[in-house]
């Protein structure tokens, strides 16, 4: 946590964390334009705040784009506020709220988290139904190879159509998929109204990505990134919020269990 804290102290950070909290997936060329700061400066900060977690990166063909991450922000108020009363950190859960708040402008969803554990045991836990089941309540039918189909099971309510398919799988390091259909048997059993059913199936279909890399000896860069969305998308305000969870599951999961 002490690069997180290192990296929010200096006030251009915070500049360029507000201006990806605005407008999320700026290039480095569109902060320097924004911000009206030297190049060389913007790269410079860049690079600790993806240190430290706060910012997650995407290429998109050779531009690299930048994404606000709260992953570090959620570990800082999880663990203080459970020591302190709400009123003595008022400003940081402040802070967390700003930065979770749904970005202006951006499509995409984009979530960086450091995990203790192996690529091999995360590439198991993102594809293996035993796992998936743990931390998800979500089981996946197909042999994960591109192309293939998948039948998502959730609840006792199987999800199948030909559209849901795997569209890469590097074991160890990506994976990737189209997202589901919205079913009246999958809305009944997540308690989702047929009002909010009826807005979910009017948008395109969008895809996640999960890019994994090994950092150390035992740390894995878990990056997801769920994109193909609509402007005022549903599906993105609503995965934007579940992913925080379940990835936070995903890594205490894994954690206790190499405990």
């Amino acid at each position: 946590m002490d690069e997180v804290f290192k990296a929010l102290a200096d006030a251009s950070r915070r500049a360029l964390l507000d201006s990806l909290n605005g407008r999320n997936g700026q290039s480095l060329r569109e902060l320097c334009a924004e911000l009206d700061m030297a190049r060389q400066s913007v790269s410079k900060h860049l690079a600790v705040l993806e240190a430290a977690g706060l910012v997650a990166t995407v290429w998109r063909g050779r531009e690299k784009l930048h994404y606000l991450n709260a992953g570090p922000i959620n570990a800082i108020a999880e663990r203080w506020i459970d020591q302190y009363d709400r009123e003595r950190v008022r400003a940081l859960d402040d802070l967390k709220t700003a930065l979770e708040q749904e970005p202006v402008g951006s499509n995409d969803f984009v979530y960086t988290t450091y995990i203790n554990t192996t690529p091999e045991r995360l590439w198991s836990a993102l594809t293996d139904p035993a796992f998936t089941i743990r931390y998800w309540g979500v089981t996946f039918d197909t042999d994960w190879q591109p192309g293939s189909a998948m039948v998502w099971e959730e609840g006792g309510t199987k999800t199948v159509d030909p559209a849901q398919v795997v569209l890469e799988a590097e074991p160890c390091q990506r994976l990737s998929y189209t997202w589901h259909t919205f079913t009246p048997e999958w809305a009944e059993g997540a308690g989702v109204s047929k009002e909010v059913l009826a807005d979910l199936v009017k948008e395109r279909r969008s895809k996640v990505t999960f890019e994994i890399e090994q950092v150390d000896g035992n740390k894995v860069k878990l990056t997801v990134v769920h994109d193909g969305f609509e402007p005022g998308s549903t599906v993105l305000e609503m995965v934007s919020e579940g992913w925080v969870m379940l990835v936070s599951d995903l890594k205490t999961l894994l954690e206790s269990e190499a405990e």
